[in-house]
């Protein structure tokens, strides 16, 4: 969701879905469906922040926070017709995903409202996981019921950090003592619960960063991120650090911090699943492995991406633009791109490579052997040597490579990018 949108082409004709749409899954099957919203509204944008977000919530007629809602509603419609001439099937959302933003800036009604509209426009699975983003300070324990008896399933806390002076830094406006409460909360509405965590903030030492683990352990949500601080150009954070007033984050400083937070997350019970992501048995994320796995989704809301078949698209960014094109009744594609074979292949390896589970090595062959991604088959022998050298190094599992799996070690999970150069040679 970064303000800087990629360079594409407009949709083709009065703003159909390209045919390329309907390209099946690799193996020839259907993809399964997701759903993300995007939220646009923040009480604050953090000094850290690039994803598509305003603090003005009245930008006028269908872009406000008041008239958010319906405005989607427009999108949705008219992504379904859409996808219907197209010649797309319906397909029930396995997952929902509404972020931000801070989804919670609308009330709670609002977003079962949402949820509903994908329940029209798309079908729901029975099973479906429904997760929103939320602040500690944006929530309170009867809205959270609301959200459970309206068919959410999961809530994201923002947490940050444990520890005052980094969450000033980042610029959150929530008190620490707010996050067990918050948790507390949604566990008695029944909803899941994750916390997302920031480490590599200016003025964060080691202590703090385990004073903010030993919070989390303490809390005991069902799920855990933890992301590296990324300063991204043109961020308010970005201009301090070019006039000195903030340090750059260090790549050792946060190696160490990565190192600390899987084993601390270990010790309370928690497994890795992706590289940024730990959870207790049970508790993965689906929605974010559908990114992971090559998931067909729609996003909607300004500035959302979305992925179907061998297509990407992006919506037009900016609230007000969106808000006019939908009641224009037009699709609020900014633009999109087809997807070619080999950045396909790149993609499904960098992607696939970050995940416990690894990839099949012999599924990185030319010809019949590359469908064998349960992992039978033999290692292509252009990667016997890659392949061994990378386990000699400590960035895959030797036991894994045996078994004919390329799977992460903890080293190269701080090294996955080398990984993905070395295996796709």
């Amino acid at each position: 969701m970064s303000p800087a949108q990629p360079v594409g082409d407009p949709l083709p004709g009065t703003g159909e879905l390209p045919p390329q749409v309907a390209a099946p899954a690799p193996d020839g099957g259907e993809r399964p469906f997701s759903v993300y919203l995007h939220v646009p509204y923040c009480r604050v944008r953090c000094g850290y922040c690039d994803f598509n977000t305003y603090t003005n919530l009245s930008m006028g007629r269908g872009a406000s926070a008041e008239d958010f809602v319906g405005t989607l509603a427009g999108e949705l419609r008219a992504t379904r017709r859409a996808m219907d001439a197209a010649g797309l099937p319906v397909r029930r959302a396995q997952t929902v995903f509404v972020g931000g933003g801070t989804p919670t800036m609308l009330l709670a009604s609002d977003l079962v409202r949402m949820l509903d509209l994908v329940r029209e426009c798309f079908g729901l699975a029975s099973d479906a996981e429904v997760t929103t983003e939320a602040n500690p300070d944006s929530v309170d324990e009867a809205g959270l019921a609301v959200l459970a008896r309206g068919g959410f399933t999961r809530v994201s806390f923002g947490m940050q950090s444990a520890v005052p002076h980094v969450l000033k830094v980042l610029e959150r406006t929530h008190e620490p003592a707010r996050v067990p409460r918050v948790v507390e909360w949604a566990r008695r509405t029944g909803l899941s619960t994750s916390l997302d965590l920031i480490y590599g903030a200016p003025g964060e030492s080691l202590e703090d960063w385990q004073r903010s683990l030993d919070a989390v352990a303490q809390i005991g949500p069902d799920h855990v991120s933890a992301y590296a601080l990324v300063i991204e150009e043109g961020t308010r954070m970005w201009g301090q650090v070019r006039r000195g007033e903030l340090p750059m984050p260090e790549d050792d400083d946060e190696a160490a911090k990565y190192e600390m937070a899987d084993a601390a997350l270990a010790r309370a019970g928690y497994e890795w699943y992706e590289i940024s992501n730990w959870a207790r048995p049970g508790a993965q994320c689906r929605h974010n492995r559908a990114y992971w796995l090559d998931w067909d989704w729609w996003g909607a809301g300004p500035g959302a991406h979305s992925h179907l078949g061998d297509v990407r698209l992006w919506n037009t960014k900016h609230p007000v633009a969106w808000a006019g094109q939908i009641a224009a009744g037009r699709l609020p594609v900014a633009g999109h791109e087809v997807i070619d074979a080999g950045s396909r292949e790149l993609e499904r390896i960098m992607l696939g490579i970050r995940l416990r589970e690894g990839i099949a090595l012999a599924s990185l062959a030319d010809g019949p052997s590359a469908n064998s991604a349960d992992g039978t088959g033999a290692t292509p022998p252009h990667l016997v040597p890659v392949v061994a050298g990378l386990v000699a190094d400590g960035l895959l599992d030797a036991g894994a490579a045996l078994r004919g799996r390329a799977v992460l070690t903890l080293r190269g999970r701080l090294m996955a990018d080398t990984v993905t150069c070395a295996l796709t040679q």
